[in-house]
């Protein structure tokens, strides 16, 4: 898999929360012309978008802000974790609980509770800029 891509309202606010979980801004840049509209199938399509990367290099996201054309308001920022579509994106992270309280400073909320899958993880979902549900786990050793 080369990225995921992520559409976010508000661009700066999404990378900063990403970056919390340690991703690293590989860039951003604007996006616009004929070329993207035949793409992603939409008409006067102007977006910024920013690419991230995990610390170890395999994964990547693309989080896009798109400006024009408006969107049609399909999508539900406060869908439930069982809502059919992309529900989540999963980390590993190792101090869930200093994780946790980085990304509750930018605003994010636990869907449910941290918790304890057997005597192997402990994961917790939060919802992150966008409504973006974020699945974090540390592996108990």
């Amino acid at each position: 898999m080369e990225h995921v891509g992520i559409v976010v309202d508000d661009l700066a606010d999404a990378v900063a929360f990403f970056a919390e979980l340690g991703l690293e801004l590989q860039g951003e840049t604007p996006v616009e012309g004929d070329w993207v509209d035949r793409i992603v199938g939409l008409e006067g399509v102007r977006a910024q978008i920013a690419m991230l990367q995990t610390p170890d290099g395999h994964g990547r996201i693309e989080l896009a802000q798109f400006h024009a054309p408006p969107a049609d308001g399909g999508y539900q920022q406060r869908a439930p974790a069982n809502a059919a579509g992309i529900r989540h994106v999963a980390f590993a992270v190792e101090d869930i609980d200093a994780i946790l309280a980085r990304l509750r400073a930018h605003g994010a909320e636990l869907v449910g509770e941290l918790g304890r899958y057997k005597d192997i993880y402990r994961l917790c979902y939060v919802r992150g800029p966008a409504g973006i549900i974020v699945e974090l786990a540390e592996r108990i050793d």
